[in-house]
């Protein structure tokens, strides 16, 4: 029967002189049937299988569930993105296109093809349709004018 008693492991083992382990062994022949201790580490570890910490458990099926999510997010962004972009009708302008003459300004064409609106209103209605950057006009140009009614 053998008992081996083990040194405690410290912190500071490099501060301290490194104790060996002492074998008590009840007979001679025991101690020469054992293997070195150094040969049997070496039987244990080269047969031991391979072991994963909880960290390394969680990394191994965390990344690639994380990652197959995130991928599975993006594909289905790719779909319903457009289909909520032009989910809401847009509102519906009745337009009149008409040629400006000499002497014409926006508010006066506002204010003649839609008299129930406000002015303003309807010249950056006018703007916008037509790309305008200034409310100057030259004559002879064609401008599309919201109608109202």
């Amino acid at each position: 029967m053998t008992v081996q008693l083990a040194a405690p492991r410290t912190s500071l083992s490099f501060a301290r002189p490194a104790r060996t382990a002492k074998t008590y062994s009840t007979t001679q022949a025991s101690r020469a049937a054992q293997p070195s201790r150094a040969a049997a580490s070496r039987q244990v570890s080269s047969a031991a299988p391979l072991r994963l910490t909880r960290r390394g458990r969680l990394l191994l099926v965390g990344a690639p569930i994380m990652l197959g999510g995130a991928a599975l997010l993006t594909f289905v962004g790719f779909f319903t993105a457009p289909a909520l972009a032009a989910g809401g009708a847009g509102e519906q302008t009745r337009t009149q296109q008409i040629s400006v003459s000499t002497g014409d300004s926006l508010w006066g064409l506002a204010a003649e093809y839609a008299p129930d609106r406000d002015p303003r209103e309807v010249i950056a209605d006018i703007m916008e349709l037509n790309n305008l950057s200034d409310a100057v006009v030259p004559a002879g140009a064609q401008l599309y004018i919201p109608v109202s009614g």
